[in-house]
């Protein structure tokens, strides 16, 4: 139990750097605010894919056990800030249904200042829970714990935040009739060549459905025909693209797939099971050698990412105790790291073409989360992957990553994932970043 304050309270904290822990498992952020209580702009805004402030006075950081710190140095907030705000909110339910939510002060000295543990929550799905403000010369702390029914939304109108408007959607009747050229071809047809070179969808359309299936089929449906389709981005060096190939079982087996162009590709697989799923790569000598699955996780699913040797043999051992489905797809069938919230389950395989930026990563699980990614960039040979960078998440458990991606085409390798999790690329205004959820 925190030596704290009942919402409403107040009391007067050092003038130093102070570390203030928010439990237990929420999404947090911080709103540097006037003495009108309101933000000056975007930058005022802090958290999760904008981890600081301009001024580095306002820090947000994800630790262990569910627990997010913000470092704020109450010494070095601008002048015209008059107060911190500790802002805190859901992704699904309300805020009644967190358990030991709760707001610590820590001074320098690792002893804990003040605190709040919030006990009257109901069904907001945000809230203010305190607040760090000027008065007198000095800083104080208030138990604020003031919910927001209608979610980010009102508390950041509240605020100041511009919310962006969405545009509204266009269905068939209302679509002008004077640009034919974007509406959506059907599945089979092949897409018109992309406006720019970040144009997620230029896949034949049997490429571009192909995404991890939530479940076993009772009967996979035939693969429409494509006709050839443009290059994904420029400088793509797999431009070997080909028809998806299925294979279905049950328990343990070899996957395997001949008359394959040499180079990588991507492996949907789903596995229902109780128990262990393992996938290794097989040497011409039909032994192990690359262990690319390793879960204990009931009804596994995920898509790998395996290379075709120069014979064009794929081979895979699977061992699992149950019914499982398959497809060997073209790489170009990699799905598109956006701006928008990109949903996901088990090791995935994403693509990023443009402007260096960051890719915020949400890890729900509690086993290892790996990431490492490759550049295409400038990479000649279609038989290989380029070197692969350093793994730039190497975590155990829930996981909140903001992270850089260089420009040019980059594939993005989840490698390892035994639980759900989320990515998008940062976007260029914190406000739309934070709000854009509330509208998923």
């Amino acid at each position: 139990m925190l030596r704290g304050l009942i919402k409403g309270d107040n009391v007067f904290v050092p003038t130093t750097a102070l570390r203030v822990a928010v439990r237990n498992d929420i999404d947090v952020a911080a709103l540097l605010v006037t003495e009108q209580g309101r933000v000056r702009g975007d930058a005022d805004i802090v958290f999760h894919g904008a981890p600081a402030h301009p001024s580095g006075a306002v820090r947000l950081s994800a630790g262990e056990d569910g627990t997010v710190w913000l470092d704020a140095d109450l010494a070095g907030v601008e002048e015209a800030v008059t107060g911190v705000l500790v802002v805190a909110s859901t992704e699904e339910g309300a805020l009644r249904d967190v358990r030991g939510l709760s707001v610590e002060v820590i001074g320098p000295d690792g002893a804990t200042v003040v605190g709040y543990e919030v006990t009257d929550a109901g069904g907001e799905t945000a809230m203010v829970l305190a607040e760090l403000y000027r008065r007198s010369g000095g800083w104080k702390f208030r138990a604020v714990g003031q919910g927001y029914v209608d979610g980010l939304v009102g508390l950041a109108a509240d605020h100041g935040v511009e919310v962006p408007e969405e545009a509204p959607e266009v269905t068939p009747e209302e679509a002008p009739e004077e640009a034919p050229e974007e509406a959506l071809p059907e599945p089979e047809e092949t897409l018109p060549e992309p406006r720019a070179p970040r144009a997620p969808e230029a896949l034949p359309g049997a490429f571009k459905d192909a995404v991890p299936p939530a479940q076993i089929p009772a009967r996979v449906p035939p693969v429409p025909a494509a006709a050839p389709a443009p290059l994904p981005v420029p400088d793509w060096p797999y431009d070997h693209l080909f028809e998806p190939h299925t294979l279905e079982g049950s328990g343990n087996d070899v996957l395997a797939v001949e008359g394959l162009p040499p180079g990588p590709v991507l492996v949907d697989l789903a596995v229902q099971t109780e128990g262990h799923t393992a996938v290794w790569t097989l040497t011409p000598g039909n032994k192990e050698e690359d262990l690319l699955v390793n879960s204990t996780k009931k009804d596994w699913r995920g898509r790998l990412l395996a290379v075709v040797p120069l014979d064009g043999r794929l081979r895979l051992k699977l061992s699992a105790a149950g019914p499982w489905h398959a497809r060997v797809l073209p790489l170009a069938a990699a799905r598109r790291l956006t701006e928008d919230a990109l949903e996901s389950w088990g090791p995935e395989v994403l693509l990023h073409t443009g402007e260096a930026t960051d890719v915020a990563f949400h890890y729900r699980g509690d086993s290892n989360f790996i990431v490492d990614s490759y550049v295409l960039t400038g990479h000649k040979d279609p038989a290989k992957l380029p070197e692969s960078r350093y793994p730039y998440i190497n975590e155990i458990g829930r996981r909140r990553e903001a992270l850089p991606v260089p420009s040019g085409t980059i594939l993005v390798h989840v490698q390892r994932a035994d639980g759900p999790w989320r990515a998008r690329l940062k976007q260029p205004s914190a406000a739309v970043s934070w709000l854009r959820r509330v509208r998923d």
